[in-house]
């Protein structure tokens, strides 16, 4: 959860969970029997006949349809991957059923342009270029519109941000500043998971299993017709996860349990109208290792229109109402052997209402214009924990926001876009995002494109309104009252293309450089308490590769690197009390291969390498790294009749257990190894 006790000493605390329950499958030997099969696949052991798919929805994408893939993110309208002028991946149902992933943030680890960590059994770490901390603050993440960070600390908290896998249709990934079009805190990167229309999953989907770690799962689909016009579908999900381990072999004791359910109605009233009504709803229990459990639910409802004018312009609207509840245990506070706070519960209720507007048309031949206009009002109730707390303890604000972006077409080749978001937030008031971006389709099949962007980070509650501790006479680390944005300026250069007949890949280039990074400093003359200032600056440069080869016509392979280098320092004559430390936790070097093959009888094997480099974190001002790993995932599925699937999954099979996050000591947690078994229906 938040894991921000205590701040001024350490910014990445692990939060062990829920004393482990053994249940589901047990498979000591498959671990092993996995490793070496999908090693195998990796390798390409044999020229198998090519098995036909039982349906299209399962199908392999062939490198074509690959970049034919149609994506939203970069323009919010329909276009080509191909086309589209930024760094962007696509995380598809296939990869995504295919790859094993049980949870959404399992399933981030296919885009090769995020950092993805796993810190215990139910938190996670996930950004993109860089700033992965645990108060990671610079990624916007949306689920069909919907956006999901918390004004907590301006980041995600990944334990209930889930959906029954098979309904997703697509994750679209961008690393790169996405502020003109979608707002603050979309400084590095957005993540816009967007799932399938009810006309898409129409009858019945069931799955079930269980394993070591994964102990139980299960989740149900219907989907189905009210009247010629509207579809609908319902859905349930649940899991209950076991413990991880600390280094000695103890119990982290941080196992988990969530359900969760949702519906979902599309109806196209006219020819040129589509409406959407589709809402979550969750509920779940995170024991903690410092003593009692962390409790998670939350709800949410989505409304969505769109008119269509012509192929060349349309209108939507879209509103949703969303509200959250965390209790979280909070340790006492201590100060040496000094008590300043003791224990307690820490508890939010926040509630959200958004709405959004975008018009899309074209003036002339040569310009593709969109615009559109936003609110959004928050309303957050915080009830303190002695240790941590937040004053004002009841805060309602507002986010005002209008953006304009313009596509001008120069020649058949050349394009131009160039457009800004201009924000109004309570904090700081207006905020400008500007972006220009220069794209050249060079052939049919290739695009080279450039862009210069400028994204803020706007404060959060932690940054202004924090108290550790919240009832004591001696405060250690406030919020900053005068605490303002961070700012970025992108460069980025990058290519995609169909390379050959079978081989598509992308290169994508950056130089981001930061002004007004988050710091901590003290009081003059009474040192305490501390509080948040904007005393760092630096920058970032790196490369991200991805590529795909259809080895043959049942076995495709995908390859990614990424490389970081990142410099962050405190601006001349200012101070940091962590002496720049505290705001990145990221490896220099990813690389991953995934191998899919089709075999005889249905048979499918899927595998994943992937390693990391060093991971250099911080403890206050003291440097440490996480050791650099390789790890290995892999899924053997066979379809025994159209309809029925049966799979066994494995990951981390190369270890027992290993560390992916935290600073050394008995209280890092280490992830261990994980298989399961899955039977999935579809009727």
């Amino acid at each position: 959860m938040i894991a921000i006790q205590p701040l001024w000493a350490s910014a990445v605390s692990a939060r062990p969970g829920r004393r482990r329950i053994v249940l589901g499958i047990r498979m000591a030997a498959l671990p092993t029997t996995l490793a070496a099969v999908c090693l195998l696949a990796m390798a390409g052991v044999s020229r198998p006949v090519a098995a036909e798919p039982s349906s299209d929805e399962l199908k392999q994408l062939s490198v074509e349809e690959l970049m034919d893939i149609q994506v939203t993110s970069v323009a919010r309208h329909p276009e080509r991957l191909l086309q589209a002028p930024s760094a962007i991946q696509v995380i598809t149902q296939e990869d995504i059923r295919r790859s094993g992933a049980t949870s959404i943030a399992e399933a981030l680890r296919l885009a090769n342009n995020l950092e993805v960590a796993q810190k215990n059994a139910h938190d996670w770490a996930i950004s993109a270029r860089g700033f992965n901390t645990a108060l990671a603050n610079k990624l916007l993440v949306m689920i069909d519109g919907r956006t999901v960070y918390t004004p907590l600390y301006s980041g995600v908290f990944w334990d209930v941000q889930d959906y029954l896998l098979e309904d997703i249709d697509r994750i679209e990934v961008i690393s790169g500043p996405g502020g003109t079009l979608w707002g603050a805190n979309a400084v590095n990167g957005v993540i816009n998971i967007i799932t399938k229309s009810a006309a898409d999953t129409k009858g019945v989907y069931a799955e079930a299993g269980g394993g070591n770690q994964l102990e139980e799962f299960g989740g149900a689909r219907y989907g189905g017709t009210l009247t010629s016009d509207v579809d609908f579908r319902v859905y349930g999900k649940y899991f209950d996860r076991g413990a991880e381990e600390f280094a000695n072999g103890a119990s982290a004791a941080d196992s988990w349990h969530q359900a969760r359910g949702g519906f979902r109605i599309d109806s196209q009233s006219s020819p040129r109208d589509n409406l959407s009504l589709h809402g979550d709803f969750y509920d779940g229990h995170e024991n903690v290792d410092t003593g009692g459990a962390a409790q998670t639910s939350g709800g949410n409802v989505v409304g969505h229109w769109t008119h269509l004018f012509s192929d060349r312009s349309d209108l939507s609207l879209q509103s949703y109402y969303d509200r959250t509840h965390l209790s979280d245990p909070i340790p006492a506070f201590l100060l040496g052997a000094l008590s300043l706070a003791p224990a307690g519960t820490l508890q939010d209720d926040l509630t959200t209402f958004d709405t959004d507007f975008q018009h899309r048309f074209t003036l002339g031949q040569r310009h593709h214009i969109v615009w559109g206009l936003g609110y959004r009002f928050t309303h957050d109730v915080v009830r303190n924990a002695p240790a941590l707390g937040f004053f004002p303890t009841t805060l309602d604000q507002n986010l005002f926001s209008a953006f304009l972006q313009d596509e001008i077409l120069l020649s058949n080749q050349w394009s131009v876009i160039v457009g800004s978001k201009v924000e109004h937030n309570d904090y700081t008031g207006f905020e400008v995002e500007p972006n220009v971006r220069l794209e050249w389709n060079f052939t049919a099949g290739q695009t080279l494109w450039s862009a210069i962007s400028r994204a803020a980070r706007t404060p959060s509650r932690i940054d202004r309104d924090l108290s550790e501790p919240a009832s004591s006479a001696l405060i250690i680390l406030e919020g900053g009252r005068d605490f303002g944005p961070e700012y970025v300026t992108a460069y980025e250069l990058g290519y995609r293309g169909e390379i050959a007949s079978r081989i598509t890949g992308s290169i994508s280039t950056f130089y981001n450089v930061y002004d007004d990074v988050r710091s901590t400093g003290f009081t003059p003359g009474t040192i305490v308490p501390l509080y948040f200032q904007n005393n760092l600056e630096g920058h970032t440069y790196g490369v991200e590769l991805s590529g795909n080869y259809q080895v043959l016509e049942n076995w495709s392979l995908h390859a990614g690197y990424d490389l970081l280098e990142e410099t962050l320092h405190v601006k001349p004559g200012q101070f940091d009390l962590n002496n720049a430390l505290n705001e990145t936790a990221d490896p220099k070097h990813q690389v991953s291969i995934r191998s899919a093959l089709n075999l005889p009888r249905e048979v499918e094997l899927d595998a994943t390498l992937r390693w990391v480099d060093d991971l250099h974190i911080n403890n206050g001002a003291t440097s440490a790294t996480v050791p650099s790993y390789f790890e290995l995932g892999a899924r053997l599925a066979w379809r025994i009749v159209t309809g029925l699937e049966l799979s066994v999954a494995g990951q981390n099979l190369l270890h027992a257990e290993h560390p992916e996050y935290g600073f050394p000591g008995p209280n890092r947690i280490e992830i261990g190894r994980s298989v399961y078994g899955k039977i999935a229906w579809r009727y």
